[in-house]
C-alpha cells in the first residue's frame, strides 16, 4: 500500500512538472523589471507621471497586463517596477504610444538611472482573494 502511495505521489509530481514546463515554454508573456533611481527632490512629480502612464496603459492597451511598483523602505527614491506584457509585440506597441512617450519626456530630468532586466517566468502563485 505504501509503495502504491509513493508511486502515485511521484507520478503526480512528474505530471505537475511536465505541465509547468509546457506552460513556461508556451507562455509568450514578457516579464520585465525596471530599477529606477529618481531625484529625491522630484519624487512626488515622478510618481504622478508614473501613475498617469500606468493607468492609461492598463485602460487602453490590452497587451499591458500588470504593473507592480515598490520603493525601497530605506530610500523611497529607489523604485522597482515589475511589468507584465502579453508578448514582446505588446511591449513594443506600448513604448510607441503617445502616453508612454509623454511619460518618458516628462520624467527625463527626474530619472537619475534606469536598469531594465528582462526575466523569465519560473513560477507564479497567488491567493484567490488577493
Amino acid at each position: 500500500m505504501m509503495k502504491r502511495i509513493l508511486l502515485t505521489i511521484l507520478f503526480l509530481s512528474l505530471l505537475n512538472n511536465m505541465c509547468f514546463s509546457t506552460y513556461a515554454q508556451e507562455n509568450p508573456a514578457m516579464y520585465r523589471i525596471a530599477k529606477i533611481k529618481v531625484d529625491a527632490k522630484q519624487l512626488d512629480l515622478y510618481q504622478v507621471a508614473l501613475n498617469e502612464q500606468m493607468n492609461t496603459a492598463i485602460q487602453l492597451e490590452p497587451g499591458v497586463l500588470s504593473y507592480t511598483v515598490v520603493a525601497d523602505k530605506k530610500d523611497a527614491s529607489s523604485i522597482t517596477i515589475f511589468e507584465v506584457y502579453a508578448s514582446l509585440e505588446a511591449y513594443q506597441s506600448h513604448i510607441a504610444t503617445p502616453h508612454f512617450k509623454k511619460y518618458k519626456e516628462t520624467v527625463k530630468d527626474m530619472v537619475l538611472s534606469l536598469e531594465l532586466i528582462d526575466t523569465k517566468l519560473v513560477a507564479r502563485l497567488q491567493k484567490e482573494e488577493y
